[in-house]
């Protein structure tokens, strides 16, 4: 017999023990039957051992059924119930925990994507929630247990790859640039020490690209820039170190369009001019990104379905578009500034474009059915949570 039971919440981290396992909180996990209020919800096994031996029905997912039909029902489950279907048995834990069922609802096109938002509350520690996109009106949650090691960093690095979300790097007032990488599964809901980079770096930008984590430019040891950047490759668990002098400082924001990653820094007081870079795989260099599409690039980008938009938001805040076929930038409508609260990052689910502010003020806007009034784009918006919480970036984990 399986039971289930809510274990204790830790606001503050598990330690500053690098080896230790760090558990999230499930209470963001938004069920029917409540479970909103847990703190974390864990399997325990109370049996006394496995009598698949004695009984073959036993061994598998559903009694009377063979595991392939069980597997083609169960992975049918929304996602928002995945943390029930964990309780029932340790079997159903471990496969909807692993790379089975991942790859099953991948295969199956079964998958449904949240936003996982990294931010710095007032007493300047970092924090992450989670929203469930079709369950808007229940707002964000916010997931405990980061590691304690890294709650204090700035310039710590936030990535997705799979169903993992990687914090890389950081540093502090009175701590140099690190190489520390924490990963959390968001399948298994648990943190633990990854692969460490090969050179530390604090402020960098992050872009995934042919299933492996780019990390680019930043600051390291001693404060000195650093024109390189490092691969993750997944299959060995590894780092790899590349260097290029049009790395350059100060790397605001990054994209991939077009199967190319592209780079982005900031105008200085006396020039509007910008400086971007693109990464050409087949010569593994950076070349100077094409002008035109520099000049409207002044903002927190996204794609979709590759097209790039990009919030403006040096006067308001303002949808632009960059029609290719035409290369200029195109204003695609004004947000209310009852809405949005700057400054904001984007992120995409589908053809919706999550533009998210302080405090988590979010409005959501399709592009598919992209229409305005006087100007003024017709969205919806999530109220802002309790907290006047920094946004530092935005991404969505597809399970």
């Amino acid at each position: 017999m399986q039971s289930c039971k809510a274990a204790p919440s830790n606001p503050q981290g598990a330690g500053t023990n690098t080896e230790q396992v760090y558990s999230e909180s499930e209470n963001f996990v938004v069920t029917e039957n409540s479970l909103d209020n847990d703190q974390s919800v864990d399997v325990e096994d109370s049996g006394s051992g496995d009598n698949s031996e004695l009984d073959p029905e036993a061994s598998r997912l559903i009694p009377g059924l063979p595991d392939d039909i069980a597997l083609f029902c169960l992975a049918r489950v929304p996602r928002r119930h995945h943390v029930l279907l964990k309780c029932v048995s340790r079997k159903w834990r471990d496969l909807v925990s692993g790379e089975e069922w991942y790859s099953y609802r991948k295969k199956h096109d079964l998958q449904e994507s949240w936003i996982y938002a990294l931010g710095r509350d007032k007493s300047e520690q970092l924090c992450c929630y989670v929203l469930d996109p079709t369950r808007l009106k229940r707002g964000w949650k916010p997931i405990l247990g980061l590691p304690h090691r890294c709650i204090r960093r700035k310039g710590v690095g936030f990535e997705v790859l799979g169903k993992k979300l990687f914090l890389f790097g950081g540093c502090g007032w009175i701590e140099d640039a690190t190489n520390e990488v924490y990963c959390y599964d968001a399948a298994m809901n648990k943190w633990n020490q990854a692969t460490s980079l090969v050179v530390p770096r604090c402020y960098s930008v992050s872009e995934v690209l042919d299933e492996k984590i780019y990390a680019i430019g930043g600051i390291g040891p001693n404060s000195n820039n650093l024109p390189s950047w490092e691969t993750y490759n997944t299959e060995t668990t590894s780092w790899t170190l590349h260097e290029n002098p049009n790395i350059f400082p100060d790397i605001e924001d990054s994209i991939v369009l077009g199967g190319k990653i592209y780079i982005r820094g900031g105008s200085s007081p006396l020039s509007s001019l910008v400086s971007a870079f693109v990464y050409e795989r087949s010569s593994n260099t950076w070349q100077p990104a094409a002008s035109e599409l520099v000049s409207g690039w002044y903002g927190p980008a996204v794609v979709v379905d590759g097209t790039l938009y990009v919030l403006d938001q040096s006067s308001g805040t303002r949808l632009m578009m960059w029609q290719k076929d035409i290369r200029e930038w195109v204003a695609v409508g004004r947000l209310s500034p009852l809405l949005t609260k700057p400054p904001c990052r984007l992120v995409a689910v589908g053809n919706n474009i999550f533009i998210i502010g302080k405090g988590l003020s979010t409005v959501v806007f399709n592009v598919e059915n992209a229409r305005n009034m006087d100007g003024v784009l017709v969205s919806t918006s999530i109220p802002k949570s309790i907290s006047d919480d920094d946004v530092i970036s935005c991404k969505a984990i597809t399970i």
